[in-house]
């Protein structure tokens, strides 16, 4: 709750849509979070804001640094932009351009180091160390964590009926969020977890109660590629997660092309994988009213054009 009221005002509060086309296909009710439509784009800045409102004003004083190449960056930006405090992004050299500049335009000096996320993330350290200023997590952070899970609390005050919501898996700390604030009210709903089958270190360290790796994740779901969930995050997902599920790159494809077609909605392969799980009905979910979070919508047009040209020309 303290994280909900931090955040009034500073955020939008996105819309839960109900899809008569999706509910159809699924035989089930259907209804879009759509954090597509957030501010930076995506769900990270509702973590990014609450982590900076729980800062001391000393360690305002001397700023924030993380180290991302996607929507976190931005998030953490906007977030220290607000709250008018300094901030560091380190990014690594193959970050695509847009992200560089749009991060830079929300106030940010980016330091573009490393050949991936790794690799950055030890210079952000290090700048934490050397600067004094606060090492803002992606996703292992417990006022992150607390701020993602606002958006569980909006489908709830939105659908209080709500039997399930399917949830995109990267790193944990949107499921992780969204999971603990759900069944701290409503403790019967299905809290489900989805990932791409090439890049499940979510769904592996879920289901063997410990930290597993992926070394090399790949997907369109370019969001979700992390190696390893945070401790934190996998803490809450054994206590309140209640099911995972893998999708393929295949399914990812045919839900960013339905969304698109059916809902107009543009998503990037991240905030996909819910409709992708649903479609496959292996969940049992059936006559149920389900919550799918579309994560983001920052999408590189070219690559989304690729990603759902196969799926598109099956259509045909």
């Amino acid at each position: 709750m303290q994280a909900k009221f931090k955040l009034n005002g500073r955020i939008h509060r996105t819309p839960l849509v109900h899809s008569q086309t999706f509910s159809r296909m699924a035989d089930c009710e259907l209804y879009l979070k759509q954090e597509n439509m957030q501010k930076t784009g995506a769900f990270k800045v509702r973590g990014a804001i609450n982590k900076i409102a729980n800062l001391s004003e000393a360690e305002r004083a001397c700023g924030v640094v993380t180290a991302s190449a996607g929507n976190h960056a931005q998030g953490l930006a906007l977030a220290a932009a607000q709250a008018g405090i300094p901030s560091t992004v380190v990014m690594p050299v193959s970050a695509p351009e847009a992200k560089v500049l749009a991060t830079q335009g929300y106030g940010s000096k980016v330091i573009l180091h490393g050949m991936n996320y790794d690799e950055s993330y030890e210079r952000a350290n290090q700048i934490a160390v050397t600067e004094g200023a606060t090492l803002v997590h992606a996703f292992d952070d417990r006022y992150v964590i607390a701020g993602q899970g606002t958006v569980g609390m909006e489908i709830l005050d939105d659908l209080p009926d709500v039997d399930a919501i399917l949830v995109p898996v990267g790193g944990g700390g949107l499921i992780s969020g969204i999971a603990l604030a759900v069944k701290s009210v409503r403790p019967e709903v299905r809290v489900i977890g989805v990932q791409p089958v090439a890049a499940s270190s979510g769904y592996d360290s879920w289901r063997s109660g410990s930290v597993c790796r992926v070394e090399r994740p790949a997907s369109a779901a370019d969001g979700l590629l992390v190696k390893r969930p945070g401790e934190l995050p996998l803490q809450l997902m054994l206590q309140f997660v209640d099911d995972f599920v893998l999708v393929s790159e295949e399914e990812i494809a045919e839900a960013m092309r339905m969304l698109l077609e059916r809902a107009k909605v543009l998503t990037e392969g991240a905030g996909a994988v819910g409709l992708a799980a649903v479609m496959n009905r292996t969940l049992g979910l059936q006559g149920k009213r389900v919550a799918l979070v579309l994560s983001g919508g920052n999408v590189d047009l070219i690559r989304w054009a690729g990603t759902i040209a196969p799926a598109a020309i099956h259509q045909v």
